[in-house]
């Protein structure tokens, strides 16, 4: 697992509250891996979920930290998108 997936899969689990996402979020760092989230907290991994969001890690990290607003990232192509759309939206809030 390489670093920046490692780094992300602990701050995912210190922002989210066991049970507080409902459905499954993976999030595929290009060059760097992937890590899935779910009611059970943040983990590496490469399972099918229900949202999947494709980004570089640069562009990843400022999500992460609040400087890269999503929906920007979304419309100019930074981040993609596959799956459940309303999921994509409270996934903003969630870790906002």
């Amino acid at each position: 697992m390489s670093q920046v997936v490692e780094q992300a899969v602990a701050a995912m689990n210190e922002k989210l509250s066991q049970g507080e996402l409902d459905k499954s979020v993976k999030f595929v760092i290009e060059d760097e891996g992937a890590f899935v989230m779910d009611g059970d907290g943040a983990r590496a991994g490469d399972e099918e979920t229900d949202l999947t969001v494709i980004a570089d890690a640069e562009t990843f990290k400022g999500l992460q930290d609040g400087s890269v607003n999503p929906t920007t990232a979304y419309m100019t192509g930074r981040i993609q998108i596959q799956g459940d759309m309303g999921l994509a939206m409270k996934l903003g809030s969630l870790l906002g």
